[in-house]
C-alpha cells in the first residue's frame, strides 16, 4: 500500500514562493521515517532538515513538489483565493501519484469541509473515505511521520530559493509579514526603487499598505 503526505510552506510569507509537498512511499516504510527522527520541519535545525531531505529523496517511491512564485501567486489570485489555490494543486498531487492513502496537513479549521474540497477535484474520489483512507488534519505534520517527510521537503526547496534571493537582492529575513527585517527590506526598496520586489506578492494586504504609505509618502514630499 502506497502512502502520501502533503504539506506546504511559505503560505503566509509576503516575499518568496510557496511550495507544496506530496511524499510518496510504501506504508512499510513508515517505521523507517520514525527512526529517521522525521517530523514536523519546524521543530528541527536547517541542518537536521538538510540531512533527512537527502535522506528522503533517497527512500522515496516519488516525490511531487509544485513551487508557485509570487507572480504565480497573484496572478491566480484575481480569479481564486489562497485555499482554492492550495486545494487545486494538492489535486494535482494526489492524481498524479495516485496513492491508497493520504494524509494531508489542511490549511482550514473544518478539516471535513477541507477534505471533500480535495475530493471533489480527484480522478478516483471513490478511490478514497475520509477519515479512513484520506486524513485531513490540522498540524498533521506534527503527528504523523509521512506528512512530516513532506513538510521537510517543502521547507528546504523554499529556503534554498530564499537563500537565492538573499544573494541576489540582500538579506531579507524569512520573507514573512511577521518578521521585522522583512517588512523594513521591503519599505527600502520602495525608497530606492519606487515598486514593490518582483518576488514580493503584490496582492496581500500588508504590501499594498507598504506601497500606498509609501507613494502617500512621496506625494506629500512633492507638494
Amino acid at each position: 500500500m502506497k502512502i502520501l503526505g502533503i504539506d506546504e510552506t511559505g503560505r503566509g510569507s509576503i516575499l518568496g514562493p510557496l511550495v507544496i509537498c506530496g511524499f510518496l512511499i510504501e506504508e512499510e516504510k513508515i517505521e523507517l521515517l520514525k527512526k529517521m527522527g522525521v517530523k514536523d520541519s519546524k521543530l528541527l535545525s536547517p541542518k537536521k532538515r538538510s540531512f533527512l531531505y537527502q535522506k528522503l529523496k533517497k527512500i522515496a517511491d516519488d516525490i511531487e513538489i509544485i513551487e508557485l512564485s509570487a507572480a504565480d501567486i497573484d496572478q491566480m489570485r484575481t480569479e481564486s483565493n489562497l485555499n482554492r489555490i492550495e486545494i487545486e494543486h494538492m489535486q494535482q498531487i494526489v492524481n498524479k501519484l495516485n496513492p491508497d492513502k493520504i494524509f494531508v496537513d489542511s490549511v482550514e479549521a473544518n478539516t471535513e469541509k477541507f477534505c471533500k474540497k480535495i475530493l471533489a477535484g480527484l480522478d478516483k474520489p471513490d478511490k478514497y473515505g475520509f477519515g479512513t483512507t484520506f486524513i485531513c488534519e490540522n498540524f498533521a505534520d506534527k503527528k504523523y511521520p509521512i506528512v512530516g517527510a513532506a513538510s521537510i521537503m517543502a521547507k528546504v526547496v523554499r529556503d534554498t530559493e530564499i537563500e537565492k534571493l538573499h544573494e541576489k537582492h540582500g538579506f531579507f529575513g524569512s520573507g514573512y509579514t511577521s518578521d521585522s527585517r522583512t517588512i523594513e527590506f521591503i519599505k527600502n526598496w520602495l525608497e530606492e526603487k519606487g515598486s514593490l520586489p518582483s518576488f514580493a506578492r503584490s496582492s496581500w494586504v500588508t504590501a499594498k499598505i507598504l506601497k500606498s504609505s509609501h507613494d502617500q509618502k512621496k506625494l506629500g514630499d512633492y507638494m
